[in-house]
């Protein structure tokens, strides 16, 4: 297992380079979102979550870590977290996800106090 929430883990059968725009987001309790935007940069590699009208519309932050399996065929993403602790937490926020490392440490602070892998 990786250190790095914000990384993938090696089992999560994610290839670098997939363009993962809206593949299906799936919680451990079932669909959440699709995704919106994502990167595979190295140390910092998220899906960003349009989660629709489940809560209006929220977008949210995940780190790669968070996720437990990419199916390319079904074109699904399993994330190991249940959609009430997607919704409560951080919002996206555009202007500050890259390059405010305030704003990563309390995302990541989240996740990591909710992960389970």
């Amino acid at each position: 297992m990786s250190d790095s929430i914000w990384g993938y883990q090696p089992t999560a059968g994610h290839i670098a380079g997939t363009d993962l725009t809206g593949y299906k987001v799936e919680a451990t309790d079932g669909s959440i979102g699709k995704v919106d935007k994502h990167s595979d940069d190295v140390d910092s590699a998220y899906l960003v979550v349009d989660t629709g009208v489940w809560i209006f519309g929220k977008h949210v932050l995940l780190p790669a870590g968070t996720v437990t399996r990419v199916d390319q065929d079904d074109r699904k993403i399993y994330i190991d977290l249940t959609k009430d602790q997607i919704k409560d937490s951080p919002e996206f926020d555009k202007d500050k996800h890259t390059g405010d490392a305030g704003y990563h440490e309390q995302v990541s602070g989240y996740y990591q106090s909710h992960r389970r892998i």
